[in-house]
């Protein structure tokens, strides 16, 4: 009896977080088969530690964190590197709105570290804060900001974006 409802409460989260969790797989592979079996991966880990993640406060945290060190650890091995990237189809091209920034943004994003992408897309796509970020990727605050601040730079470099001038009287 109690399997039974682990399951359907792992069900009913997994029916209603899986596209929330494929974007953040996306934006850190940027390519969407890849994102589908990072997400597969990582709910198959978030299965097998349910009763884990029930006594946690916030288990979209949980399975975001889940899924970034699933990322990580993804990284590390260099499977990836041997498989071929197919390029987006055009159906979802079209379904872009902005489609030329975002391309060139998640292209951008595929130029960064796995570290700095990481905390790009929490940061900034996820809207958590610097200690949400440090908890979700087990790190200081400090190195969120200093990982932050390289890979915006970087993402400037590679959009040829000019960083922001330091007008008299403002503040550095």
């Amino acid at each position: 009896m109690a399997k039974q409802k682990r399951d359907a409460e792992f069900i009913e989260y997994v029916s209603n977080r899986t596209s929330w969790l494929r974007k953040i797989a996306y934006l850190l592979c940027s390519d969407w088969h890849r994102a589908d079996d990072l997400v597969q991966a990582s709910i198959t880990k978030l299965y097998v530690n349910w009763s884990r993640a029930g006594g946690v406060g916030n288990i979209d945290g949980y399975a975001r964190r889940v899924l970034i060190n699933t990322f990580l650890a993804e990284q590390r091995t260099g499977w990836w590197r041997r498989t071929v990237v197919q390029p987006i189809s055009e159906q979802e091209l079209a379904a872009l709105p902005d489609l030329d920034t975002a391309l060139d943004l998640r292209e951008a994003l595929t130029g960064l570290p796995p570290r700095q992408r990481a905390t790009v897309v929490l940061r900034y796509y996820c809207d958590l804060s610097v200690e949400q970020t440090a908890e979700a990727l087990d790190c200081s605050t400090g190195t969120v900001k200093s990982q932050t601040a390289r890979g915006i730079d970087a993402l400037r470099l590679i959009l040829d974006i000019p960083s922001a001038t330091v007008t008299e009287g403002a503040r550095p």
